[in-house]
């Protein structure tokens, strides 16, 4: 497929990112200034191969349909990202634009091409759709641990990128400690993410599961769920056979309600449980511990 036109794409990338995204991109075009690798062109839709860092699993068909009509009368106007493949091109942005194209019965579709490497394509891909904000929460957390795994952010380090509070960051990626069933109810939209986010405090998986689906079934506000699992006194007793004053049961409650994390109170300790660095941050900050 012929070139059609090297880059500088600055502005127009703003239109396709923002300038978050943008800056990053524009680094990458700079430092492959002169050799000819950055270029807007048409390809074709058999010869683009899937992006395997997508983080979005779920896509809304009704929505495919209207961009496909959109196309239909309009055409694509926003370009999707690809880079150069040993057998064609791989998709690094643009997959709900690809797949409309694909069901309008578009043969091409306007592209720019670059050269990113693994680490690069990894960032865009996982940024660019965070930063549109239409990713289901456990998406969205999947996202966060890719690029805290793989690319070494800080949850500090991710919210300043996305420009998202470390606090949204870490509630976030508590989610995919939920059970997979439970992960898969937000994922479908049928439970929230503030439903959802006490549940994370219940040990016994069953048992979380149960009461998802019970949120489901009646209903029940984020208030109402988080009453629920403050009031679990069974569950939480039972581990607790040297607790028999009640209102030291209360205090544990309250205390994993608070920390967002699971807390026993022992004879004469208590332990709170964190799953990282970040997460002790995190729990340091609520109970306002001053490092200074």
């Amino acid at each position: 497929m012929p070139k059609d036109e090297k880059t500088g794409l600055g502005s127009g990338l703003d239109a396709l990112f923002g300038p978050d995204l943008t800056s990053i991109i524009e680094d990458i075009q700079n430092s492959a200034a002169g050799d000819d690798s950055t270029y807007r062109t048409s390809l074709n839709i058999a010869d683009i191969h899937t992006n395997p860092y997508q983080p979005r699993r779920i896509f809304d068909q009704d929505k495919l349909n209207e961009l496909a009509q959109s196309i239909k009368e309009h055409g694509v106007f926003t370009p999707i990202l690809v880079r150069p493949s040993f057998d064609g091109y791989q998709l690094i942005a643009g997959e709900r634009r690809l797949r409309a194209a694909q069901l309008a019965g578009n043969d091409t579709i306007p592209a720019i091409v670059m050269n990113f490497t693994d680490d690069q394509m990894m960032e865009i891909s996982l940024l660019e759709n965070v930063q549109r904000e239409d990713l289901t929460a456990i998406e969205e957390a999947s996202a966060y641990r890719q690029l805290i795994d793989n690319l070494h952010y800080t949850q500090e380090e991710l919210g300043k990128r996305l420009g998202k509070s470390r606090e949204h960051i870490s509630n976030t990626l508590r989610l995919l400690k939920l059970p997979t069933h439970v992960q898969e109810l937000i994922s479908q939209g049928k439970l929230t993410m503030g439903q959802a986010r006490p549940l994370i405090t219940v040990e016994d998986e069953k048992q979380a599961e149960e009461l998802a689906d019970r949120i489901i079934t009646e209903g029940l506000s984020v208030r109402r769920v988080e009453k629920l699992i403050r009031n679990l006194n069974k569950p939480l007793t039972r581990h607790l056979p040297y607790v028999n004053d009640s209102a030291t049961a209360a205090v544990e409650r309250n205390l994993q309600h608070q920390l967002q994390t699971r807390v026993k109170i022992s004879r004469n300790a208590i332990t709170i449980s964190y799953s990282d660095v970040e997460d002790l941050n995190r729990i340091l900050e609520i109970i306002g511990y001053n490092r200074e």
